[in-house]
């Protein structure tokens, strides 16, 4: 099961960007929706439930993202958590979360992510770069 948190800023296109990864690749959805703008998830929810994609594959709740968020990252049974749509104050505590119970991130808080909300690959520091594992000069 993957946790998604909707981007907050665009609506239709960032939500379907964010879940169609997790179900192309054969995975359950929780998704929280953007708590400003529900009315894109709704419709979706109803694309979904019309469609072959079996029940139970996309589970959509509309709450309060700072209520629900920390939740859904410390819980057990989510594998894998994308915080593209976490507000800029909860990031860093979601992140916390979910490392406490082993968590893959698929994108970090939103300081990482561009202009599009989508999330920009951040290596981390102790991750060896290719240019590093290359023979050493003059071989």
């Amino acid at each position: 099961m993957v946790g998604l948190l909707a981007p907050q800023s665009s609506s239709l296109l960032g939500l379907v960007s964010v879940l169609a990864p997790v179900i192309a690749t054969g995975n359950t959805a929780v998704v929280l929706t953007s708590q400003d703008r529900p009315l894109p998830a709704i419709t979706l929810s109803e694309v979904l439930a019309t469609s072959d994609v079996p029940g139970g594959v996309v589970n959509i709740v509309h709450r309060r993202t700072a209520e629900l968020a920390p939740w859904l990252a410390s819980h057990a049974d989510v594998n894998a958590i994308d915080l593209t749509g976490a507000p800029e104050d909860l990031g860093a505590e979601l992140e916390r979360s979910a490392a406490n119970t082993v968590k893959r991130g698929a994108a970090g808080p939103p300081d990482r992510a561009g202009l599009d909300g989508h999330a920009r690959a951040v290596p981390a520091p102790h991750v060896p770069r290719d240019q590093d594992r290359l023979a050493p000069d003059g071989v």
